[in-house]
């Protein structure tokens, strides 16, 4: 590990029911990029996140705006990388101020990949939780789906 890189340590329970530490190595969570198929990678903006012992509580976003097809196939790579336990991705209309009235676009293991909704302006939330107990964190993209 590179001198001087911040190390924050956090305590998960094992199966034995003993404390195990979780080293994380960033102030917050990993940047995330969303890439459609073949297209420019655009970094979501960071929302709400619980990473070592900090975290923000961050108002619903509009995101970071990417211009994609309708069903375009989307992945979301973390940089750096880092193991995901599991991830929900959902699209609201992108003049909606929250989540309400959302839907899903998806949700499993490891990196995320949807298919982009239908034509239309949208805010797109991907919502991650890090494996290993490191934290969780929602990013936000508007969408221009042609």
């Amino acid at each position: 590990m590179p001198t001087g890189s911040p190390i924050a340590v956090i305590e998960t329970v094992s199966p034995t029911g003993r404390p195990t530490p979780v080293e994380t190595t960033a102030d917050g969570p990993p940047t995330a990029v969303l890439a459609a198929e073949g297209g420019d990678p655009i970094t979501g903006q960071l929302g709400t996140y619980a990473w070592g012992d900090g975290g923000s509580d961050s108002p619903w976003l509009h995101g970071a705006p990417i211009s994609v097809g309708a069903a375009e196939p989307l992945t979301v790579t973390l940089e750096p990388d880092e193991s995901i336990a599991s991830w929900s991705a959902r699209s609201v209309p992108a003049s909606a101020d929250g989540p309400a009235g959302g839907t899903s676009l998806g949700q499993g293991t490891g990196r995320p990949q949807f298919a982009a909704p239908r034509p239309g302006e949208w805010t797109v939330e991907v919502h991650v939780v890090f494996a290993d107990g490191a934290g969780n964190a929602s990013y936000f993209w508007k969408l221009t789906v042609r």
